[in-house]
């Protein structure tokens, strides 16, 4: 068997990709059932985070276990499979550990080194071993990973590189200001009372906001995290708790709104948005800025273009203008495409000044010399007149400067909970997942960064050679047991030759014989056990298997006891 994952991250898939795949616990737990009943995997375990969908599997066919994982994340997920397969990556064996393992060190979060991705690895691992899909592979993958995390954080200043979700997102809030001294007295609403937005909550009443108001669907949730903000040593936050109907009218006194919940659905529309900007303001929230067409359409009313009014008024204009098509200026290339090289010289000279000319048109292709009049006729025309923009191509437009926001919204949801269209309104910012990946690409990394990597090379070796080492001691563990019974068999021989034989040399020659057996295998199932741990020493099980005539069935048993006592003595991570 072999370990495999199949995801999608921020790092492969953009957001509105991520955002349609999400998983709800309900569909966690199905995808897991049905992992484990399909005929490559034997255990599973799914990662799902804000920005990320995993799936891992001990397989024991590698192309049958990626087209079987990846055609149940498509099932569960409700992205088509042709449409999902691009932003798949696959990990296998090593490189699937190696991959864990960063993404516990958080070098693989959109905000390098942030620690809430321990939390979500351990929420997966229970998950897992709640349903029971999590073996013996799965479930010592994920207790070393969260002790390989943890390493990390404690042994370097990986923390120092990056910082939680959260507080990225109110950097990019405060755009750049001190966090503490832009939140100081602001009233904040958090939606939600899960784990993302309680440390949404915990991080404001530390950054000094003057109070909180939760609000989640499920009021008693909303009042336990209200009591535990007001009654927390470091803080002296006010906080409360409303009931989810009660959000329009909060987010009009709200300075600040932190939403992350599980719905499906968006839960702050922009029309909620605006009525509560005007609510505030007492002026409606319109677009922030003007598009480049309505400028450029505006530029273009308001500019007369040279020529263009004697182009309009003159009958005597030899070009079609019922022909040109809509929305460029006559003087422009696109206005005159199409046309015969008859009609465009008749243009070109009575554009330049001079008087168009009855002259008959020729039938077929002209030839080169028409050509060349042609040519001139228009350098003539572009001489005088000047090149005219088109709107196909608008010259740029200086934006107007959005006025100062005075709501900020921070949505930490996937699927989103506030709508995209927010961005377009004055008054207000917002920061979301999509903002925040593009803002994390540019993110500093920490020299910290380089020394984790190291740690996880040096931990995923370790994992390795342990998991090629526990392989082969079932069959160690066979010989030897089969070895115990020639020995006790050959004392019964020697019992029936000399029934005589007292006590203490009976002892005494069992022991002797049973030296002697442990000493002829001790070289050879210490050096094999060296060697199975090596890189490619998965074959040598089977040469001791073949060598000493092992039953298979034997060397699998032990292996069934090794791992029920496992699973009877495993405690929580």
């Amino acid at each position: 068997m072999s370990l495999l994952v199949v995801g999608l991250s921020h790092r492969s898939a953009p957001v509105s990709v991520l955002e349609r795949a999400s998983l709800n616990a309900d569909a966690q737990l199905k995808l897991l059932q049905d992992t484990v009943a399909a005929e490559p995997a034997a255990e599973a375990a799914v990662l799902a985070t804000c920005n990320r969908i995993e799936l891992y599997a001990d397989v024991d066919k590698f192309h049958a276990g990626v087209a079987e994982l990846s055609t149940l994340l498509a099932q569960h997920s409700g992205v088509g499979l042709e449409e999902l397969t691009p932003h798949l990556y696959v990990h296998y064996e090593d490189r699937a550990v190696h991959h864990l393992f960063s993404v516990a060190c958080g070098l693989d979060s959109m905000v390098v080194g942030e620690g809430q991705i321990l939390g979500q690895i351990k929420d997966s691992l229970a998950r897992a071993q709640d349903l029971h899909s999590a073996g013996r592979l799965l479930n010592d993958l994920f207790q070393q990973t969260l002790r390989v995390g943890k390493r990390a954080h404690h042994e370097t200043g990986i923390d120092r590189a990056g910082q939680s979700l959260v507080t990225f997102g109110l950097e990019q809030l405060s755009a750049g200001a001190d966090v503490q001294r832009w939140a100081r007295g602001k009233k904040a609403l958090v939606i939600g009372a899960g784990s993302m937005s309680s440390l949404a909550a915990a991080t404001l009443a530390r950054s000094g906001v003057a109070e909180i108001v939760v609000a989640n669907r499920t009021f008693e949730r909303a009042e336990r995290l209200a009591q535990i903000l007001s009654e927390g040593d470091d803080t002296d936050v006010l906080a409360r708790a409303v009931p989810m109907d009660a959000v329009p009218g909060e987010l009009t006194r709200a300075d600040v709104a932190v939403s992350c919940t599980g719905a499906t659905g968006l839960v702050l529309t922009a029309d909620a948005v605006a009525a509560a900007v005007e609510g505030r303001t007492g002026a409606p929230a319109g677009a922030a800025t003007v598009g480049v067409r309505e400028a450029d359409e505006r530029q273009t009313a308001e500019t007369p273009l040279p020529n263009a009014g004697a182009a309009a008024a003159d009958d005597n204009c030899p070009l079609d203008l019922s022909s040109v098509p809509s929305g460029f200026s006559v003087m422009g290339e696109a206005a005159v495409a199409g046309m015969d090289a008859a009609t465009l010289e008749q243009h070109g000279a009575w554009a330049a000044g001079g008087t168009a000319v009855d002259r008959p048109r020729e039938t077929g292709r002209p030839g080169p010399e028409a050509d060349a009049e042609l040519i001139g006729a228009l350098a003539a025309t572009a001489t005088r007149a000047g090149r005219i923009p088109e709107r196909r191509r608008p010259e740029p437009v200086a934006e107007v400067p959005r006025p100062e926001p005075v709501l900020f919204l921070l949505d930490l949801a996937m699927p989103r909970d506030v709508d995209a269209a927010v961005h377009r309104l004055a008054g207000v910012r917002l920061v979301d997942i999509e903002s925040l990946a593009d803002a994390s690409a540019d993110a500093p990394m920490a020299a910290d960064v380089d020394m984790v990597r190291r740690i996880v090379a040096d931990e995923v070796a370790a994992f390795g050679a342990a998991q090629r080492a526990a392989h082969i001691t079932p069959t160690v563990v066979a010989l030897r047991s089969m070895a115990a019974d020639v020995v006790a068999g050959e004392i019964a021989r020697l019992e029936g030759r000399l029934p005589g034989l007292d006590d203490k040399h009976r002892a005494e020659i069992t022991q002797t014989v049973k030296r002697v057996v442990d000493k002829l295998l001790h070289a050879p199932t210490v050096r094999v056990k060296q060697l199975a741990a090596e890189p490619g020493g998965a074959g040598y099980a089977d040469a001791l298997r073949t060598l000493f005539d092992l039953d298979q069935e034997t060397v699998a048993s032990v292996s069934r006891a090794g791992n029920s006592t496992t699973e009877k003595n495993r405690g929580p991570a």
